[in-house]
């Protein structure tokens, strides 16, 4: 699912280019990540929402099928026990649009990799 704007500027601006059920999914992302990462500063990397702090902390994206979830590789090694039903790769997971998101396991590797993140400063 891509949009038809290319270039974004603000993450609302990324969000409110889709349809309202995936706005939801994409916004609950966005609520947990900054629960979690509240001195990270929001901005559009890649296209893509980011969240960044001492570095890029997280990304995610809306596709036809899924959202993606971007902690680094290190955030996926660290977890990998907690994602084999989902699909993923080195630095990324998929979560399916027709299942409720993970929430609690998104929470988990936030916190992780901020802890991550800030020890780089």
């Amino acid at each position: 699912m891509k949009p038809e704007k290319e270039s974004f500027h603000t993450i609302d601006e990324y969000i409110s280019q889709f349809p309202m059920d995936i706005q939801e999914k994409l916004q609950q992302l966005r609520t947990v990540i900054k629960e979690e990462a509240p001195q990270a500063a929001e901005k559009i990397s890649y296209q893509m929402p980011t969240f960044y702090l001492n570095g890029n902390l997280v990304h995610f994206a809306a596709f036809k099928n899924h959202i993606g979830f971007y902690p680094a590789p290190s955030g996926i090694a660290a977890f990998a026990e907690q994602l084999p039903r989902y699909k993923s790769a080195k630095g990324s997971v998929q979560f399916p649009l027709d299942e409720p998101l993970p929430l609690e396991l998104v929470r988990e590797i936030v916190r992780y990799r901020v802890q991550e993140n800030l020890k780089q400063s």
